[in-house]
């Protein structure tokens, strides 16, 4: 840290601009010759392809843009009700323009028409970009945004692309929290500044090899300074009605950026479980037939901060500090379940009824400190980041059993303790190199160290007195360090005929975890290669084709590799494993682009080499159920993808994706091995439109179809995710209010079934996801800014898991 500090120390003193900048000021009136405040004013590059700077007026009409080169600009002056005002100017020295008189627009704001101009889908060679300006959207939250997004499936707190755990960033940065910590962020967070969101199935080598896929939320920029704010809250009823507030702030001049936004929800969340054990004999014949009735629910208040600070020390070189806080002071968790247990011919033996419930307690806080020079040619960005996340769990639990006549025999109950306590530390450098007008290099280097500390303590109570025994085989500690050092190199160049980048990135992964209480050791040491390519032809303005590879790796998470077993009753326990070692991806995808991007047609081939997942085991013997995470020998999958976007009219635009897929996985759990194969289908239907003359009426449609699957040695049924937002501005777009419906059609829950070897088993799940929501929001200052919003980054924070179901 020492070296860091005197490195940065360096480059703030030694890159300095010396450039000789010139300003643009005035005076903007309206016909009246009343000070227009509030009107924005950017300066763009002579052919109006790049905006460089802007500001807005204030109280008396006022503007002054400092920092600009002596060049050829072109000024633009706009406030909603008027008519714009552009005017090329040849700046030798500072400019004053005296008074810009606007004229009011003589076409009335409610006879505006806004019109999608770009697809809701589009397909490049190595992502696809969904679109969602003018769309209901933006007035939900992020979380809907990614389940309307074509190729994204949310299921709880698991986020997929094609069977794969993406990696979500925002803008460009990536969100370093736990699945569940993540969509705790992810539902409170507005989805109003969002522009796009970008699947990125081929990363470049600047992303970590953990990045095997990419969500990366762009948030529409600003370079307009002032100050904007805004609230907003919503109900939601599901089966229980849950409640979001927040507020967002953002300021803007000529030396600083400022902005930070705060988040409070209160909910409470309902599942329900209908699972069917059928434990075997020796001769693989049904013994008995466990079937178990589940109802969880969940309170939770989540607390989240997060604010993000530029310092503009001159033209060339930027400071900057954010964080991102998550505090959950209160999180309850409470489990029924009832479990009746029939003979082989289906007669009632015996029942047990188990009472879970934990208390929870936990805090995650990321501190990023960033420094970023321009060169004339060139970028040089130095990161700092620092995570430090804790994480408390205080578990009851109580089993009454009953015999054969249904009456009460005895109770059991114990208490567990768990603790974790992690500290990340990273460090990276990033140099990016303009070789020419369509060439670009970039270079890197990071640095990372994950420390956790982790305990765990069952104690068996005695019902009688409530005194409490340390159970010893069910209690441990465990210590994980883990070292990560990497580089990378890319290539880019683009012209009229082709679009190609190729890059290579270097890891080096040194770990060692240790369980003292049961003499358990993982040490790892490795150095892997991570190459990644992609090609674009364009055989004219609307066609092109394309091919990409690359290769990924996926680290088991800290909670997977320790071999702690967290019991939720008697029967039925979650453990870790820590003979967990990496997944390592191979993607290849080939494809077409028609009609000017209105139709692709894709096909890919995906090979993963010791794919992680957490499947259940039966013990036919003790007749305990245990989740674990596990290494699968072979997992291959392929498929064929088409992207089609059309406009029935101008206000109304859908979207088609479908995507056939076969998934092979193959493994061998100690009694030979298992194969299970199977085709699917995934397809969504998109449809977005407008109504009213000034469109501020927006309704979108969104349904997604998932066909009978393989996940983890399980069959997973078909189901249908359906999503309806209705949305209108009101007061001159300062405010807001939307309707959302969820799971329309009811289809949302599934069945599991796993069946291979000795293992027979299945599971009905009914998620808490079908829900009425209203909401508001409400902008007030200069509410035509668009803000920077930004989370931090460090890849390692993504793998905070708990164990836990």
């Amino acid at each position: 840290m020492k070296s860091l500090r005197y490195f940065l120390l360096f480059i703030l003193c030694s890159f300095v601009s010396n450039a000789q900048n010139y300003s643009v000021s005035g005076t903007v009136i309206d016909s009246a010759t009343a000070p227009i405040e509030f009107a924005n004013v950017i300066i763009l590059n002579e052919d109006e392809s790049v905006i460089l700077k802007g500001t807005s007026t204030d109280d008396k009409g006022g503007f002054n843009i400092i920092n600009l080169e002596p060049n050829t600009y072109v000024i633009k002056v706009s406030y909603i009700g008027y008519t714009e005002y552009k005017q090329k100017i040849v700046l030798t020295g500072n400019l004053d323009l005296k008074t810009i008189t606007l004229q009011q627009d003589t076409q009335s704001l409610g006879e505006v028409n806004i019109t999608v101009k770009r697809p809701t889908v589009k397909r490049e060679a190595d992502r696809l970009i969904f679109n969602i300006e003018n769309t209901a959207l933006v007035e939900g939250n992020m979380l809907q945004v990614l389940k309307s997004t074509p190729g994204v499936l949310v299921m709880g707190d698991e986020i997929t692309v094609k069977n794969s755990s993406p990696t979500v960033y925002i803008n460009d940065r990536k969100v370093q929290l736990s699945s569940g910590d993540l969509n705790q962020l992810l539902e409170g967070s507005s989805a109003n500044a969002i522009k796009s969101v970008e699947v990125i199935t081929n990363p470049s080598a600047k992303y970590d090899a953990e990045s095997g896929v990419v969500l990366n939320i762009v948030m529409t920029k600003n370079l307009i300074t002032g100050y904007r704010g805004s609230i907003n809250t919503n109900v939601t009823q599901g089966v229980f009605p849950r409640y979001n507030a927040g507020t967002s702030h953002f300021f803007k001049n000529n030396d600083i950026s400022f902005n930070v936004n705060y988040n409070y929800s209160n909910k409470k969340i309902n599942r329900d479980g209908d699972d069917t054990i059928n434990y075997l004999d020796t001769s693989n014949n049904l013994d008995e037939s466990w079937r178990s009735f589940t109802n969880r629910n969940t309170w939770s208040e989540t607390h989240n901060l997060n604010f993000n600070f530029d310092y503009f020390i001159d033209d060339k070189n930027t400071l900057s500090l954010s964080s991102n806080t998550l505090y959950l002071p209160y999180f309850k968790y409470r489990i029924g379940n009832n479990t009746i247990i029939n003979d082989a011919v289906g007669n009632f033996s015996s029942r047990f009824t188990a009472n879970n419930l934990s208390r929870d307690n936990k805090f995650n806080i990321g501190l990023d400190l960033d420094y970023s020079h321009d060169f004339e040619k060139g970028n040089l960005s130095v990161n700092g980041h620092y995570t430090t996340y804790n994480y408390e769990r205080n578990q009851a639990v109580i089993s009454d059993f009953f015999d054969n006549n249904n009456d009460f025999i005895n109770s059991s109950a114990f208490n567990t303790r768990a603790n974790q306590d992690t500290q990340i530390l990273t460090g990276k450098v990033d140099y990016t190199l303009p070789i020419n007008e369509n060439s670009n290099f970039e270079t890197g280097l990071k640095f990372s160290n994950i420390t956790t500390e982790s305990d765990l303590t069952q104690f068996d109570v005695d019902l009688n007195t409530g005194d409490e025994t340390i159970d010893p085989l069910n209690s441990d500690i465990f210590d994980y360090d883990e070292r990560i050092f990497a580089g990378y190199m890319n290539y880019s160049n683009s012209s009229e005929d082709y679009n190609l980048s190729v890059g290579l990135r270097v890891e080096q992964t040194n770990l060692e975890g240790q369980s003292p209480l049961t003499n358990i050791e993982n040490t790892q040491d490795y150095l892997e290669l991570f190459p990644n390519l992609s090609f674009q032809y364009n055989i004219s303005d609307a066609y092109n084709v394309y091919a990409n590879y690359n290769r990924s790796i996926a680290r088991p998470g800290y909670a997977n590799l320790n071999p702690f077993r967290f019991f939720l009753n008697d029967n039925y326990v979650i453990s870790g494993n820590p003979e967990l070692v990496p997944t390592f991806v191979d993607h290849y995808t080939i494809g077409a682009s028609l009609f000017d991007g209105l139709l692709t047609l894709e096909s890919y081939y995906k090979n993963v080499d010791g794919a992680i997942s957490e499947i259940p085991r039966q013990n036919n013997q003790t007749n305990v159920i245990e989740f674990r995470s596990v290494n699968f020998d072979k997992t291959v999958e392929f498929g064929f993808d088409a992207y089609i976007t059309f406009y029935p009219t101008e206000k109304w635009s859908t979207s088609f994706v479908t995507s056939f897929y076969n998934i092979e996985e193959e493994t061998n759990f100690g009694n030979g091995f298992v194969t299970l194969d199977q085709w699917s289908n995934y397809s969504e239907l998109t449809n977005s439109i407008s109504f009213l003359k000034d469109d501020s009426l927006n309704v979108l449609l969104d349904l997604v179809w998932v066909g009978k699957n393989i996940q983890a040695f399980q069959i997973v049924e078909d189901r249908l995710f359906s999503q309806l937002v209705i949305s209108k501005t009101l007061w001159n777009n300062k405010a807001s209010v939307s309707l959302s419906l969820s799971d329309i059609f009811n289809m949302h829950d599934f069945d599991v079934a796993t069946q291979y070897q000795n293992q027979f088993n299945s599971q009905f799940i009914d998620i808490d996801d079908r829900f009425v929501r209203l909401g508001f929001r409400y902008s007030f200052g200069n509410t035509r800014l668009d803000s920077n919003q930004r989370s931090i980054e460090t890849e390692e924070r993504d793998r905070l898991k708990e164990s836990g179901n």
